[in-house]
């Protein structure tokens, strides 16, 4: 096992009837901030649940945060706070608005001759100061909420950068499964696929005998694997629901990745399509994932031979054979939660594939995956296999 530092700060408030517990988690003075992203909040009636739990407190909205949060918008609300000198943030929603947050926390603090989209170019590491927020999660996927990261989009610029720092990490997040019950199919089978993805992609990589980490996400896939289709036929399931919630919180909150190698190359190039062409970050994972694993399946091999037994329970065959079912057991899941897994399942041809790849080098994006070896030729070639 590597060496690591694990620190996670943030607390988590889970269960039926918990944003009541607003009142108990905020300063009294507190000057609150709510945002959120489109009408759903307030037409289920949680902003109000939010409003009342805040009582007398001085409270203002920003609504209108994408489902890929752009800068464009984003910077409003820092304009928002430092003319009304907010010191409180409150997301109310899914990984997108606490993404949104996060950047809208730190770019607060910025001085008015810096850039605030130097944070994603800096990929966090020039935050210096950041406004106290809390959450409060209504779609389960990202994991954001009890994490220190997040992902921008530039639209003027066709850039989704990630960034990362430890002051973004959320001071609480309220995890309420009832909140959940109203989202559309589509929100729910993309946090499913979010959250497997952010698993595997701290798992299925080489081994370095972290025994605990490997077997906390084998669990957290095989969670996913059960409760994923259940979660869309049953959709007022508490126990489901609330496990779905549960696992996409531990897939993204530092626990499974201590210790152990990570690779992120297909959320690198899922970011790429996704800001190119606006195709839903979770589908974007599901286009590329099964092909970088197939490309990449000589230096994966041991784990990806674990993850055949273990996960899928596959115990026939050559090492080969295995790994090709295990990949194939991948896409299939993918689909049964109603997501495309091609690039033609959202009409997109080879003529996507140098431009996307001339953007990955304009990012940076040039030594991917846990050994540095996944360039932009073979980001193509991975799409290839994609069509």
């Amino acid at each position: 096992m590597n060496n690591f530092d694990f620190y996670n700060p943030t607390r988590i408030v889970f269960g039926d009837k918990t944003i009541a517990k607003l009142d108990e988690l905020l300063a009294k003075d507190a000057k609150v901030l709510l945002l959120y992203g489109g009408q759903s909040a307030k037409k289920t009636g949680t902003l109000d649940e939010v409003k009342a739990a805040l009582g007398q407190r001085q409270v203002a909205e920003f609504g209108g945060i994408e489902p890929n949060p752009t800068y464009e918008t984003l910077i409003k609300a820092v304009e928002m706070i430092k003319a009304q000198s907010f010191d409180f943030l409150l997301a109310v929603g899914g990984g997108s608005v606490i993404d949104g947050t996060k950047f809208i926390a730190a770019a607060a603090c910025f001085d008015d001759e810096k850039d605030p989209w130097s944070i994603l170019e800096n990929y966090g590491t020039n935050i210096t100061q950041a406004l106290p927020f809390g959450s409060v999660l209504t779609l389960p996927a990202t994991g954001s909420e009890m994490n220190n990261g997040g992902v921008v989009t530039h639209k003027g610029k066709h850039a989704k950068l990630p960034f990362r720092s430890p002051l973004v990490y959320p001071q609480f997040s309220i995890l309420d499964p009832t909140k959940t019950y109203t989202l559309p199919e589509r929100q729910i089978a993309n946090g499913v696929v979010d959250a497997f993805v952010h698993t595997v992609e701290q798992y299925l990589t080489y081994p370095v005998e972290g025994m605990i980490q490997d077997r906390f996400a084998e669990g957290i896939l095989q969670t996913l694997i059960e409760v994923g289709p259940k979660a869309l036929a049953e959709p007022n399931n508490y126990d489901v629901r609330a496990n779905l919630m549960w696992s996409a919180t531990m897939a993204l909150n530092g626990l499974i990745g201590a210790g152990v190698p990570q690779d992120w190359a297909t959320h690198m190039v899922g970011h790429e399509l996704t800001a190119m062409h606006g195709i839903d970050h979770a589908r974007t994972l599901a286009i590329v994932l099964p092909g970088m694993l197939q490309i990449r399946k000589e230096s994966k091999a041991a784990k990806l031979k674990q993850y055949a037994q273990r996960v899928w329970h596959i115990t026939e065959g050559s090492d080969d054979e295995m790994i090709d079912q295990a990949i194939a057991k991948t896409e299939e899941f993918f689909q049964q939660m109603g997501i495309g897994t091609r690039l033609s399942d959202y009409d997109l041809d080879e003529a996507t594939i140098e431009p996307l790849t001339e953007q990955l080098k304009a990012h940076g994006m040039v030594a991917l995956g846990e050994n540095n070896d996944v360039t932009p030729e073979i980001s193509a070639n991975v799409l290839k296999l994609r069509i």
